[in-house]
């Protein structure tokens, strides 16, 4: 006798497998089409991406016609451990890009570092809260100026957001992100560093999807970074200290890293005053990718082996750097 059979268990066999099958497949197309369907457009290009489009297009069509996902998302949304974020300041809440008929906006004494135009340096202020934030990169440097910092009475916030993007806000909209941040943290400096995860396609005016990396994705990327700049200033309150992407390995990538980079110079203009865009590439990439450079007289590898984020080492040597700009900003 089979042991199933002698313990009194109940046996199941392939037709019961292939039904049970076809029901969760059901149950996906009907409560999440539309997820399946997103999952296919946020693919890189592929055989993958084509697979996975082909049975999302009309997965996502028959979600469309029913209200089962909504009915599903309200059920299960309590189940959420992330903070909740605020709708109003999400990127799409406004334009992506200003129109073309609006009116030109003023320059104002906000956009003028005084040391760079020979007028005497703002008076330093006193160091309370330092946020340093921004997606993987962001890390380890959150943990040297921690360390560095320790002593000295600053409350660092190190808040890194792994995987995110600013042009992939279907993980974290950062429009929503760092008005959380403000809102509740009041730092008075901020470092952002960020760039790991770029390249993937915005909405521009009139809903149209612009592709990177042109000047259009650009503007709209400059747009979105303006938003935050604006945010974590705080009205002048505070000083914003953004880090530009060093030269990664892949070629594909430093297509991407080079606008990202120019588009974080013209999103910061208005406020030369209160932002610090830190170049890294004049440190770490000046002619070029490379794995290691001179520290302190000995050659040093400062990246790590995936060819994008600096290593301890790297990070080191970055946040001395960073350090070093704050202290003509602040006393601590």
């Amino acid at each position: 006798m089979n042991r199933f059979d002698e313990h009194g268990l109940r046996r199941f066999g392939a037709r019961d497998a292939i039904i049970a099958v076809t029901l969760a497949s059901l149950l996906l197309v009907l409560f999440a089409g539309a997820a399946v369907r997103r999952a296919g457009e946020q693919m890189g290009p592929g055989v993958g991406r084509d697979v996975v489009l082909a049975v999302g297009k009309p997965a996502g069509w028959i979600a469309d016609q029913l209200p089962l996902a909504s009915v599903a998302h309200d059920a299960t949304s309590w189940l959420s451990p992330d903070s909740e974020l605020d709708k109003r300041d999400s990127f799409t809440a406004a334009s992506a890009v200003t129109g073309g008929d609006a009116e030109v906006p003023p320059v104002t004494a906000d956009a003028f570092d005084p040391v760079r135009i020979g007028a005497p340096p703002a008076p330093k202020r006193r160091l309370r809260t330092l946020l340093v934030t921004g997606d993987s990169m962001s890390t380890p440097l959150d943990s040297e100026v921690s360390r560095v910092l320790v002593d000295d009475d600053v409350r660092v916030i190190g808040e890194p957001h792994l995987g995110t993007g600013i042009s992939k806000s279907f993980l974290v909209d950062w429009g929503q992100l760092s008005a959380r941040q403000v809102k509740r943290d009041r730092p008075n400096a901020v470092v952002v560093f960020i760039g790991a995860n770029e390249g993937f396609p915005m909405k521009g005016p009139g809903g149209r999807e612009v592709e990177c990396c042109g000047a259009d994705w650009a503007a709209i990327y400059a747009n979105r970074v303006r938003r935050m700049v604006d945010t974590y200033r705080q009205k002048g309150a505070a000083r914003i200290y953004w880090i530009g992407l060093p030269a990664p390995r892949s070629a594909a990538r430093q297509k991407i890293a080079r606008v990202v980079n120019e588009a974080a110079e013209v999103a910061t203009q208005p406020w030369r005053g209160q932002v610090r865009v830190i170049d890294t590439a004049a440190i770490f990439t000046p002619r070029g990718y490379r794995d290691a450079m001179t520290v302190n007289g000995v050659e040093s590898i400062v990246r790590q082996p995936d060819g994008i984020h600096l290593n301890e080492k790297g990070a080191k040597l970055l946040a001395a750097t960073l350090l070093k700009q704050i202290r003509q900003d602040f006393v601590y």
